[in-house]
């Protein structure tokens, strides 16, 4: 066929003509590519390496601090300084191309790093004082479609970007992948054993991994890079990749419209309570807790006027729109003029800011108490009120009452404007030692020491010694208004012996 033939095929076939010079294109790119060039180096930053665990250990630490202060910015440092890319980049690139041992040792290094950044996070965790679900440990915890997408997207971005030498792309690729911040918030989970947290944030962290993996080894394939797969290895390794996408996209897809319909519910919820007051109403606040069952919406308005039976009719309507049992706590507050309103609004979101900042004052003493004392956050008892902590210590192997009077005073010089109670076990109590007849200086501290114990034990102290001692004795704790007993003994010369009594003792024995 001679030239004019020819033209005359691809004009009569455009179609077969534009793939065959898109084909053309297309070999010509990957022949530009240094595909040797390129394996080197997606190999040598996928390896073990010192610097590679240096690094992970600092951007852990660097991410767990930033999501427990929330600040984006200081998280962000965290996922530029990540070197996890490398490998998990490596064990994309080693698929493509069927190299099971550059697959190992990637799969090694990514192991390793994941273990000591989630190490790493759960110990600077368990070491901090703070250890409240921020909003950005919250944000690593309910992954969704979105998130498969914004890993896909950025995959292909830094595959693309390793194998055309863009390297600048990297760092793009670092932030919007954020490998390092759900490895932080899987350490948080760890540390505090909140397990919703520990399995959302590592579901947020596999789909990551495998979404850039996977893409890394498309792109590798599609760029023509050599391989020692058959054909029908290669069909095989496409159905595979394919169905993990699928198996991810599924369970993502869920979360994603459990989140789009709470959405839709606030809106709802928000429309509804509009309604109910008209628009001379503002509201103020408006909340749902999805968690419970039923859910449980709260909300605050500020209205020029009362409006009765409100939160009934607002339940009702609600439980008709979303199909669900909803629990309503709608509250109104008086206010005449548009200043008033703003200036109650104003004045109930200090109140709200207070009530958060109290409560995560209270969440931090309890859990530091619950340290100190050896025991569960829920065994402090709180009272708000009254600014009164009080949680009962497990035996300390060689502690005496000393040790848990110490605890209560260096409890009580950290909690500012708190009154912290430690509640000691029945250790034995201190001989009282006299000189000239009068309890000595050690002598006063032993029985300001079993004054103490006995109140926070609310227990009965028995006194025994020669009478105008035991007396002397009695008298002080008397006047401490602790209940001493006195009982009949021998104790050693210029010494007062103290020991617990059965509660209710009241009479001299």
């Amino acid at each position: 066929m001679d030239n004019g033939e020819q033209g005359e095929a691809v004009n009569r076939d455009p179609i077969s003509g534009s793939i065959a010079l898109v084909r053309r294109w297309w070999r010509m790119v990957c022949r530009e590519i240094d595909q040797v060039a390129v394996i080197e180096k997606v190999r040598g930053e996928s390896g073990w390496t010192p610097r590679y665990a240096f690094m992970t250990c600092m951007s852990a630490g660097i991410a767990i601090l930033g999501m427990l202060l929330s600040s984006p910015a200081v998280v962000i440092g965290a996922m530029l300084l990540s070197p996890l890319m490398g490998p998990i980049l490596g064990i994309g690139f080693a698929l493509a191309i069927a190299d099971y041992r550059w697959l190992r040792e990637a799969g090694k290094a990514l192991a390793l790093g994941t273990i000591i950044a989630i190490l790493f996070c759960a110990f600077i965790v368990a070491m901090s004082p703070l250890q409240t679900i921020t909003t950005e440990i919250a944000a690593r915890t309910r992954p969704n479609l979105f998130d498969l997408g914004v890993a896909l997207f950025s995959a292909l971005a830094g595959a693309y970007a390793m194998i055309r030498g863009r390297d600048g792309t990297i760092v793009g690729v670092a932030i919007a992948t954020a490998l390092m911040p759900p490895l932080a918030a899987i350490g948080f989970g760890l540390a505090t054993f909140n397990w919703a947290v520990f399995g959302g944030a590592f579901f947020l962290f596999f789909t990551n991994l495998t979404t850039i993996a996977l893409t890394a080894a498309v792109m590798a394939r599609t760029y023509g890079f050599s391989t020692y797969l058959s054909s029908k290895q290669t069909v095989a390794q496409s159905v595979v990749i394919i169905g993990v996408f699928i198996a991810l996209a599924i369970p993502l897809g869920f979360s994603l419209r459990q989140i789009a319909w709470e959405a839709n519910a606030t809106r709802q919820a928000q429309a509804m309570v509009n309604d109910q007051f008209g628009d001379a109403a503002r509201i103020s606040q408006l909340d749902f807790d999805f968690s419970t069952d039923p859910i449980t919406l709260s909300a605050s308005v500020l209205t020029p006027e009362i409006v009765g039976g409100a939160r009934e009719r607002a339940q009702r309507t609600l439980e008709r729109e979303l199909g669900r049992s909803v629990v309503v706590d709608l509250r109104q507050y008086q206010v005449d003029t548009e200043n008033t309103t703003d200036r109650a609004e104003l004045a109930l979101a200090r109140m709200r800011e207070q009530a958060a900042a109290t409560e995560e004052e209270i969440e931090n003493l309890t859990d530091r108490l619950a340290l100190i004392a050896g025991v569960d956050a829920e065994e402090v008892i709180v009272d708000r009120n009254a600014r009164r902590a009080i949680v009962r210590v497990r035996a300390l192997p060689g502690a005496e009452l000393e040790t848990y009077y110490a605890l209560e005073q260096r409890a009580n010089a950290r909690a500012e404007d708190w009154d912290v109670q430690v509640i000691p076990p029945a250790k034995a109590l201190p001989e009282i030692s006299f000189s000239d007849g009068e309890p000595d200086a050690a002598g006063r501290r032993g029985v300001a020491l079993a004054n103490w114990a006995a109140e926070r034990i609310a227990t009965p102290v028995g006194v025994t010694g020669a009478d105008g001692q035991a007396d002397a004795v009695m008298t002080l704790m008397d006047e401490a208004g602790v209940d001493a007993v006195r009982v009949q003994g021998d104790a050693p010369a210029n010494r007062v012996r103290l020991q617990w009594m059965a509660p209710g003792s009241s009479l001299d024995e």
